[in-house]
């Protein structure tokens, strides 16, 4: 048998070389699920600023863009930030990749909410939406911005009326064959529309459909057949209970909405923001993206991610419990953690 001596340096170097290994392991594997309505740190510990957001996948990296609602920022701007990641349980921060002052000479408290980020495959640019308003509300326009690349810069283009109409919250669908949609509220025709992008992305070029019911927050999903839409009553902050509709077509008719929670939970406190469609090697999970607002304490809001249960023309989201996902097979298990 050999024995072998390090030295004391050698030593040292050997420990600092197990420890990096294994804080690069502690790193990789930070989140091994997702916990509905708790803190979510991100790859350096910090809880992930992406409200009312969305997420697209390129290639094989998931972005999460959403609202910067951080402390310490400067108040005579506005900040979408980006977020990177491969398993949609860990996420990287990309930064604030758009800083924004008021682009419309909006006054005092504009907003800025909801940002929607497409990718153009023919172009190569992302192309960002966003609901531009003044503090009254009476704006209601979306903003465009562009970027090369993911993490920004994005730059702004303008803002305008989609279809002429007043616009409130917005929301994203891309088809399967890769259609891109705008959904927006207009609060004086007591509904949302849903519309189709021109070839550069940067406009509205025709309604696809119109459904008639007073809701914000839209989302769509296509899943086996169906389109499913969800939204939230115009309650503000204030959590409701979200409703859904299905249809055989984008362009309808939709069925009456449903609840898709027990009434009482107001949606388990949260606000309907994007319904994400992981396709996978063995099965197709829909995840239910909401928002847990926190108005007094906006840095502070939460996310409630769950998996969908849909069956037929059946949409439910189930008590919100842990969960992981995989997403090269699109399967899930509910963790007891």
């Amino acid at each position: 048998m050999n024995f072998f001596i390090i030295a004391p340096t050698q030593r040292r170097k050997t420990r600092l070389s197990i420890f990096l290994c294994l804080s690069a392991k502690f790193v990789l594997a930070q989140h091994a699920f997702v916990e509905p309505g708790a803190v979510w740190p991100d790859a350096a510990g910090q809880h992930i600023q992406a409200h009312g957001g969305g997420i697209i996948k390129v290639g094989a990296d998931y972005y999460w863009y959403g609202e910067q609602r951080g402390r310490g920022l400067d108040t005579n701007s506005r900040y979408v930030s980006g977020y990177r990641s491969k398993d949609l349980m860990n996420w990287t921060f990309m930064g604030n990749v758009l800083q924004l002052t008021d682009p419309e000479n909006l006054g005092p408290k504009w907003i800025l909410e909801r940002p929607k980020v497409f990718f153009n495959k023919h172009t190569r640019t992302y192309v960002m939406y966003f609901h531009l308003d003044d503090r009254h509300y009476r704006y209601a326009r979306v903003g465009v911005a562009t970027s090369s690349k993911p993490e920004g810069p994005f730059i702004y283009l303008k803002s305008f009326r989609p279809l002429g109409l007043e616009s409130r919250d917005i929301g994203q669908f891309i088809d399967d064959d890769g259609t891109p949609y705008l959904i927006f509220e207009s609060r004086p025709s007591k509904g949302f529309y849903i519309a189709g992008l021109s070839r550069d992305y940067r406009d509205v070029t025709r309604q696809v459909c119109f459904i008639q019911s007073p809701l914000e927050g839209g989302a769509i999903v296509h899943y086996k057949g169906l389109y499913y839409a969800v939204g939230s009553a115009l309650t503000g902050w204030r959590p409701n209970p979200n409703k859904y509709a299905s249809s055989r077509s984008l362009s309808g008719p939709w069925s009456e909405f449903r609840d898709i929670a027990p009434p009482a939970t107001n949606t388990y406190g949260s606000q309907s923001t994007m319904l994400l469609k992981v396709t996978g090697s063995k099965v197709t999970t829909v995840l239910y993206m909401g928002d847990q607002w926190r108005p007094a304490t906006q840095w502070d809001s939460r996310y409630l991610w769950m998996p969908l249960q849909i069956k037929g023309d059946s949409l439910w989201l189930p008590e919100p419990r842990p969960f992981a996902i995989d997403v090269r097979t699109g399967e899930t298990r509910i963790v007891n953690n």
